[in-house]
């Protein structure tokens, strides 16, 4: 094991040799008898040293001036002052300034001189480790900092180069349905079709999501009536809800909220849908809004329906998070949350979910006037 390196400063040289004897079986001793050898010494050795123990009381430099000019090569050290009762506003303006881990009067007890050694050295060993650890996760930070930006604009070019080729997929597909098609071709235009506008969606959510993670998304943010939201469904989420006889109801009352009214529109109709997929049949969905606090009102969504486990509650707003027994996905890839909290991010607001006695509340806030 290696030892640690001490430097002893002191212009009496029995006290020097004295604290050699003392810590030379547990630490490598360096030695001085005024400061300004002492200050050649550390230009003389750049590698770190643990401890500075000096005297106060020292002809042509003191202790505390001594300790002041070692910071500059040496910052890292731990510094113990050892002076005489006289000299306590020396140690005063030592400790105000930060210069000094200890002082220790004169004449010194070999005891606790040692156990505060000890201490001391063992301070500057876990600072040493704790300042490499902090650039080890600085450096860290930084690499998942660039993975991430990295992450975004592969995503951001994958995204668009899909959407080329997709746009022409549409487009022809429109044309095939414009001509003559026998029943089994029809069949296959229509499932292209649909397969073509599935993927054209899941591309342009996940374009939103990278969108809002790298602050471009761009919202009309202004005020609007309530009574423009729009929750008009898509054919497919009107048919999910005719076949479980479920109805929306709503409740909004007459006030002007500040916000996007498209991206709150399309956060309300993702909400009854993803409420639809497991609230109980025949039951009713709950749009409605309600005065939250000063100037602010609360948009949420009831279904009826089982709780949600706090297991999965704080994973469902994570990307991709699918869980076929509790959230009773049959389709999707679990991005219709994600793509509301995005869309909420760019607002300043987020999601909330909150299990009730019949079922489930998910709700946000926003500005209204």
């Amino acid at each position: 094991m290696v030892k640690q390196t001490i430097l002893c400063v002191d212009d009496e040289v029995d006290n020097v040799e004295a604290l050699e004897r003392l810590f030379r079986a547990k630490y490598k001793v360096l030695k001085a008898t005024s400061g300004a050898e002492a200050l050649e010494i550390l230009d003389q050795h750049p590698e770190p040293i643990s401890l500075i123990l000096t005297d106060q009381r020292m002809p042509q430099m003191t202790g505390v001036e001594f300790l002041e000019k070692s910071l500059t090569t040496h910052p890292d050290s731990v510094r113990i002052l050892l002076t005489g009762y006289t000299d306590i506003e020396s140690v005063v303006a030592a400790i105000n300034s930060g210069q000094i881990y200890r002082y220790i009067n004169k004449p010194w007890d070999p005891i606790d001189l040692t156990a505060t050694v000890d201490r001391a050295v063992e301070r500057f060993t876990l600072n040493k480790e704790l300042k490499q650890k902090n650039i080890e996760l600085a450096e860290a930070l930084t690499e998942l900092r660039t993975l991430d930006q990295a992450k975004s604009q592969f995503m951001i070019l994958i995204n668009h180069e899909l959407k080329t080729p997709l746009t022409s997929m549409i487009s022809f597909t429109d044309l095939l349905k414009e001509t003559s098609l026998n029943e089994e071709q029809a069949v296959c235009v229509a499932r292209i079709s649909k397969s073509s506008e599935r993927l054209k969606e899941l591309v342009d959510d996940s374009l939103l999501i990278v969108s809002a993670e790298t602050k471009t998304l761009k919202l009309k943010t202004q005020p609007f009536e309530t009574g423009s939201i729009d929750l008009t469904l898509k054919p497919e989420v009107e048919k999910l809800k005719a076949q479980r006889q479920i109805s929306v109801e709503t409740d909004f009352f007459d006030k002007r909220v500040i916000g996007d009214a498209g991206a709150v529109s399309q956060i309300l109709r993702r909400l009854v849908h993803n409420g639809l997929k497991f609230a109980k049949e025949g039951s009713k969905i709950q749009v409605r809004t309600e005065i939250s606090g000063p100037h602010r009102v609360r948009l949420s969504v009831f279904n009826e329906g089982s709780m949600i486990p706090d297991s999965v509650r704080d994973k469902i707003l994570k990307p991709f998070f699918l869980d076929e027994d509790v959230m009773k996905h049959s389709t999707g890839v679990g991005l219709g949350l994600t793509v509301c909290q995005a869309l909420l991010k760019a607002h300043s607001s987020a999601l909330e979910i909150q299990n009730e006695d019949e079922g489930v509340r998910v709700s946000f806030e926003l500005a209204y006037i």
